[in-house]
């Protein structure tokens, strides 16, 4: 009997400390060059300091996905939260909106790009 209740205790102890771990996604959308409308760019979404590793990233325009859209290997840090980054060439244009679109542990969020205010 001692050593069943032992065993669902340390059962109980792994679990609450698994759980404690889950942490979100930090989450930037930005260009690799200066964000001006009408010139050529790349557009990236980066997520990081998230936990467990499941995690879905996608760029969007006007709510469609970026046929072109391709992202890195999914890596970690020393304390084993996780980073990703998407990322797609794109021209933007004024009246178009673009979006990462981020779903982990069931929750989407969204986070829409804003051109370099000049």
């Amino acid at each position: 009997m001692k050593s069943a209740v032992f065993f669902c205790l340390v059962g109980l102890l792994l679990f609450v400390l698994c759980e404690s771990k889950i942490s979100p996604p930090v989450v930037q959308i930005y260009t690799r060059g200066p964000g001006i409308y009408d010139r050529e760019n790349v557009l990236l979404c980066h997520a990081k300091g998230f936990y467990p590793p499941e995690i879905d990233l996608q760029l969007l325009v006007d709510g469609v996905k970026f046929k072109d859209a391709k992202q890195t290997d999914l890596a970690f840090e020393e304390n084993w939260y996780y980073h990703l980054t998407a990322h797609a060439p794109f021209t933007p244009q004024k009246d178009r909106k673009y979006t990462c679109k981020v779903t982990h542990q069931g929750e989407t969020r969204s986070y829409n790009w804003e051109p370099d205010s000049l």
